[in-house]
């Protein structure tokens, strides 16, 4: 499992999205991450995420967090045409972060994630992530 985190701030409040926004955080930023992976270039990925998040972790840094997934050539893109099976009802918790729990029964690994979301240049921007392909 790999996980990352920005230090929490208190963010901005947003309200809570539609499972069809919630569905579209997940699977865009899942598959950003992806292409990172598969690219071995996190720069894109770094552009799409919260300022907090981006000002910690520089491109060079999550591609060394990340190095394990870059290293087996990990390949979760499928997550695009699978259904999101939520494990905790999507929240946002006290720091008024969005966060998303779930996984993804896709073949031949299933893809589990935690994702942390904050408002960000006025919208939902990746905060923190945890993945896990088993």
């Amino acid at each position: 499992m790999v996980l990352v985190a920005a230090c929490p701030i208190r963010a901005l409040a947003l309200d809570m999205p539609s499972p069809l926004v919630q569905e579209i955080l997940v699977k865009s930023i899942l598959v950003t991450l992806n292409d990172a992976v598969a690219s071995d270039n996190f720069a894109v990925f770094h552009a799409k995420i919260s300022k907090p998040f981006r000002d910690q972790f520089p491109p060079d840094k999550l591609r060394a967090i990340f190095k394990d997934l870059i290293e087996k050539h990990a390949v979760f893109d499928a997550v695009v045409a699978s259904p999101i099976v939520s494990d905790e009802d999507a929240r946002i918790d006290e720091q008024g972060v969005l966060r998303l729990k779930g996984h993804f029964d896709t073949a031949p690994k299933k893809v589990k994630y935690q994702l942390g979301f904050i408002a960000s240049d006025g919208a939902w921007k990746l905060s923190g992530v945890a993945i896990d392909i088993e």
